[in-house]
């Protein structure tokens, strides 16, 4: 959005009641969902290469998002999350910041 004062246009970035108040918390996590795409295998896999998880780590989150339906992966600023979920999600797995 362009803002014009005393002869000088400005821009002006504008954001959402959400995402204000969500960058205001100062701790999120990221949780991540069951789905019936991905394999046990791939999302082991993928814990383990973006989140520097151990397989057995991996794979105990595995079985707890396959029994519970969610687990909470990692914890932090919006931001840092933010990063994280986009790479998830590129490899097809279900993440939100919660």
């Amino acid at each position: 959005m362009m803002i014009r004062f005393a002869g000088t246009e400005t821009e002006v970035e504008t954001f959402t009641l959400e995402e204000v108040l969500a960058g205001l918390k100062s701790s999120h996590k990221l949780i991540l969902w069951n789905d019936e795409v991905n394999t046990f295998d791939h999302v082991i896999h993928c814990l383990i290469k973006y989140l520097d998880y151990s397989e057995p780590q991996a794979e105990k989150i595995a079985w707890t998002v396959h029994n519970d339906g969610k687990c909470a992966i990692l914890e932090g600023s919006f931001t840092e999350l933010e990063v994280y979920r986009k790479i998830l999600q590129q490899e097809g797995l279900t993440v939100s910041i919660d």
